[in-house]
């Protein structure tokens, strides 16, 4: 199960991630952030609810990446031990903004 909480402004969105982000879940943020990034100018992930995320998850973090690289800023913040060696092992803490 994964809790989508959206805070802030359109063009400063802040996206708080509470659960697991899993092959069943990843499609319900790609389906949210599709609809929140056309005027985002800075996205941030707060990750510090988050207990697990899969490869499916990585590519939807891979996806808005692409996404703010053409129209602003993505920071992940507030990670886990757990989900930033994941982040670590697969390569993502050289692709992603991560603090």
């Amino acid at each position: 199960m994964l809790n989508i909480k959206k805070e802030g402004t359109a063009e400063d969105l802040t996206v708080v991630l509470e659960g697991r982000l899993d092959t069943t879940t990843a499609p319900q943020l790609d389906e949210e952030l599709k609809a929140s990034l056309e005027k985002a100018k800075n996205l941030v992930f707060d990750l510090k609810a988050l207990e697990y995320v899969s490869s499916a998850g990585l590519r939807v973090f891979l996806s808005a990446q692409k996404v703010m690289n053409r129209q602003g800023s993505m920071t992940i913040k507030n990670a886990n031990e757990e989900i930033k060696e994941i982040f670590d092992v697969t390569g993502f803490v050289d692709i992603l903004n991560i603090e």
